[in-house]
């Protein structure tokens, strides 16, 4: 590479208009970039299709494209867990273990086979190795605080969060589409990816019933002080905190509290009963050495939630933390991510709920 050349940037693109975007925000700013679409899923026709007009459009960019199936690798890595973690009762977070292992692990991987010395996706997130004033480095949070996504990615290693690039973290994503339109640059994908892109239409259990998940039956619908009054039909339908969808008539509106596996028993109370000092978290993936971290952090124990101060405390072996919220808070989800920041937005560790 030449005296003031920028270094090859292998741009992840879905085929949605944030990684199309990200691409061609990075050419205009004179970065020798290509193209590299992930093939998470099977060729079904749809896939091929997407593929070849991210192709088309790449050409007519004058950019290199390159595909990688990684659909193997996909199944063992995010599907097969996250059917395990549904028949175990829990909720995973299947979004933030493919940053890690696949967007930041494998595809990352093969981008450098190819040449490349960073990866770019359309993440609204920033990695500032050289912040302004008093920040330090580190992996910060998107400016558009609507669809900040520095949540999804306290699971990838600083290593690689160290290696990617992400121009779509001081936009806001309202101004995207005006921005590809004056390109003249539509995207093969237009509309929002769904919440997990391998579940169909979001239908959870036709999709758990295909691959031949064993899913719980009917069992018992307790309060707090172990009353029975109903029946559930399958943990693997509820989550924590929910309160649409439990079907049983009660003098105040019940929220979901508990979902005791080893009984098949759910748990439900009032919204009071929902409420939590403290929680375990697994796992951890450090950002920045504890040894930086503030006396009192900024927990975020799932995406819409407004992150809260809390006080973290190592187990003895380094393994786990014991996050103790400075105020009562709604009861985290086991099997979602809790990711820690600092006042100033910059992502501390990230973690499995416990």
């Amino acid at each position: 590479m030449g005296p003031g050349a920028k270094p090859q940037i292998a741009v992840a693109v879905s085929g949605g208009m944030d990684s199309l975007l990200a691409l061609a925000l990075l050419r205009e700013a004179g970065y020798e970039v290509f193209a590299l679409h992930g093939r998470f899923l099977p060729p079904d026709e749809r896939q091929i299709k997407l593929t070849q007009a991210l192709e088309e459009l790449c050409h007519g960019l004058g950019v290199a494209f390159h595909t990688e199936d990684l659909s193997r690798e996909f199944r063992r890595i995010v599907i097969e867990p996250f059917k395990k973690a549904y028949a175990d009762g829990l909720t995973p977070n299947p979004c933030a273990a493919c940053n890690r292992d696949m967007k930041f692990g494998l595809l990352m991987d093969a981008a450098k086979k190819l040449g490349a010395r960073r990866v770019a996706t359309g993440h609204y997130a920033r990695w500032e190795s050289e912040p302004e004033g008093k920040r330090r480095p580190g992996l910060y949070r998107g400016l558009d605080p609507a669809k900040d996504q520095s949540y999804f990615l306290t699971l990838v290693r600083r290593e690689a969060l160290a290696q990617a690039v992400f121009p779509l973290g001081g936009w806001r994503k309202a101004d995207v589409p005006a921005a590809l339109e004056t390109r003249g640059l539509a995207p093969p994908l237009p509309s929002e990816s769904q919440e997990v892109c391998f579940v169909p239409d979001d239908e959870y259990r036709t999709f758990l019933e295909a691959e031949g998940v064993t899913l719980t039956g009917g069992g018992p619908v307790v309060l707090p002080d172990g009353r029975e009054i109903g029946r559930h039909e399958g943990l693997w339908r509820h989550t924590i905190s929910q309160r649409k969808g439990i079907g049983i008539a009660w003098k105040e509106p019940l929220y979901v509290v508990e979902k005791i596996v080893e009984s098949n028993v759910l748990v439900v109370g009032p919204k009071s009963a929902l409420r939590a000092g403290s929680c375990r978290v697994r796992a951890v993936n450090q950002l920045v050495d504890r040894e930086e971290w503030p006396e009192i952090v900024l927990a975020q124990t799932c995406y819409r939630q407004r992150p809260v101060p809390a006080r973290a405390y190592w187990s003895a072996d380094g393994a786990e933390l014991e996050l103790c919220f400075e105020a009562d808070v709604t009861r985290p989800t086991k099997g979602q991510v809790a990711a820690l920041f600092d006042e100033d937005g910059r992502a501390l560790a990230g973690g499995i709920i416990a």
